[in-house]
């Protein structure tokens, strides 16, 4: 079946920010007295605002309500961005000329108030016909919510989609959902081996994503 559209993950996908997650979630979590360990970043991959904030109650032990923890989370996100949106190489690049070839969504695990300051910041936000947060949806990835309500709203029948990912959670979530999956894994936070052999395709950069689009439509 002919691809319709393409539909891309946010963090770890188009900008570098990974890291800059794990660091401030780290911040809070220590400055509040809570119990950080080296493996909280990569559990909350993939996970809705809802889910990690109680994950950064629960198990990390942050003495606020989940829904102050998320705030204080994305008010310090949005002032990092502010100062610097961290692009991933051809980003831009990658994006303009997809978007000459095929509608494309977005399908993040970001709060809604940083997908929208990422695309105003960067200028993307006309070239994406949806975008939906895991906020939006019942659940957070690997849960194939997020990316079905994308392709909903694109009016896209999900196997007619690809999507972009780089996390083990992320290419779950776009594998149940029934789409055609391109993974682009993250040397500091790579998805599963598991995870990486189920995608339809894997690719060491941006550069190559077109390339490998182009062999599924």
């Amino acid at each position: 079946m002919a691809l319709r559209a393409v539909i891309f993950d946010l963090d770890g996908v188009l900008i570098d920010s990974e890291a800059v997650w794990g660091s401030i979630r780290r911040e809070l979590t220590v400055e509040l007295g809570g119990r950080w360990h080296d493996a909280a970043q990569q559990e909350m991959m993939g996970m809705s605002s809802r889910e990690w904030s109680r994950y950064m109650r629960d198990v990390l032990g942050v003495p606020l309500n989940p829904e102050e923890i998320s705030e204080a989370v994305v008010k310090r996100l949005e002032e990092r961005y502010r100062e610097r949106v961290p692009l991933l190489p051809n980003a831009l690049e990658t994006i303009r000329s997809l978007a000459r070839r095929w509608p494309l969504g977005l399908a993040s695990s970001a709060n809604r108030p940083l997908i929208d300051l990422v695309l105003e910041l960067t200028g993307l936000r006309p070239l994406f016909r949806a975008t939906v947060s895991s906020e939006e949806v019942p659940c957070g990835k690997p849960a194939p919510d997020v990316y079905l309500e994308a392709a909903r709203r694109m009016g896209t029948a999900p196997e007619l989609c690809a999507a972009v990912e780089d996390s083990t959670n992320g290419i779950l979530a776009a594998l149940r959902a029934g789409m055609r999956v391109v993974a682009v894994p993250r040397p500091d936070y790579p998805p599963s081996e598991e995870a990486r052999e189920r995608a339809h395709a894997v690719v060491g950069s941006l550069e190559e994503l077109s390339t490998a689009l182009e062999t599924m439509s």
